[in-house]
């Protein structure tokens, strides 16, 4: 997938308002997944999910930090999120169906977070990535 120069700027730029806070918005971004589709739980029984819990916090910025990472490869989705490919695709072996369930909790913490700087560009462009890092994700469970 490519990204023109508008997109790539929209997505580096709201990346630049989490970096620094991606263990508080992965947390809660976290939250509403759970809250909003109870069975994505079944992969946490392990975690405390209760709210602002040190195991949501850890994950939550494992999660937003690999975004991050990949924001940075906009060009090689696929190289820089290999590994992680790999982890949920023969390791944790996650209902790829997640993947998507997790990326609109995510707009919906970036929206309720950065909301004028999180327009209708913006949100596009952060749709259209994330749903290619989704795509490249679950590029291995085939």
């Amino acid at each position: 997938m490519t990204f023109s120069d508008a997109e790539k700027a929209a997505i580096v730029s709201i990346w630049g308002k989490v970096d620094g806070h991606a263990d508080e918005l992965g947390a809660e971004a976290l939250e509403r997944l759970f809250l909003s589709f109870p069975q994505t739980k079944t992969y946490f029984s392990h975690f405390n999910l209760s709210h602002g819990s040190q195991d949501l916090r850890t994950h939550g910025g494992k999660v937003l930090n690999a975004i991050g990472g990949a924001a940075s490869h906009l060009d090689d989705l696929s190289g820089a999120l290999s590994a992680l490919s790999d982890l949920h695709a023969y390791q944790l072996r996650v209902d790829p169906g997640n993947f998507s369930l997790l990326s609109h909790s995510i707009q919906v913490t970036l929206a309720a977070h950065f909301g004028a700087e999180f327009t209708p560009t913006a949100q596009s462009a952060w749709d259209k990535f994330l749903d290619a890092v989704s795509a490249v994700l679950v590029s291995k469970y085939r």
